[in-house]
């Protein structure tokens, strides 16, 4: 069985700070800003995938188009968004 890696991040100012750009590009409204500070705070740490099953505001073509065309905005690269079902083996692939 695989082993997954991880390790805690801090949520700096220069993740809220993304987090506000995404809000005020309208990707999502401001009751979603917990939101916008998971994908923040993905994106300034380099974090290969933000895997979500939030599919109302993360895991949606057009909400990934817009905090990937903020994040490009503001100097940082595209984070790949996926729900589990992307990302996962199920016993009926095999």
């Amino acid at each position: 069985m695989n082993s997954l890696k991880y390790e805690l991040i801090e949520v700096s100012s220069e993740c809220e700070n993304l987090a506000d750009e995404y809000i005020k590009e309208k990707v999502v409204g401001e009751t979603s800003r917990d939101d916008c500070v998971h994908i923040a705070t993905a994106t300034i740490n380099n974090i290969d995938y933000l895997v979500s099953w939030n599919y109302k505001h993360i895991v949606r073509a057009e909400k990934i188009k817009g905090y990937n065309s903020v994040n490009l905005k503001n100097g940082y690269k595209q984070l790949d968004i996926h729900s589990p079902r992307e990302m996962g083996v199920y016993d009926d692939d095999e």
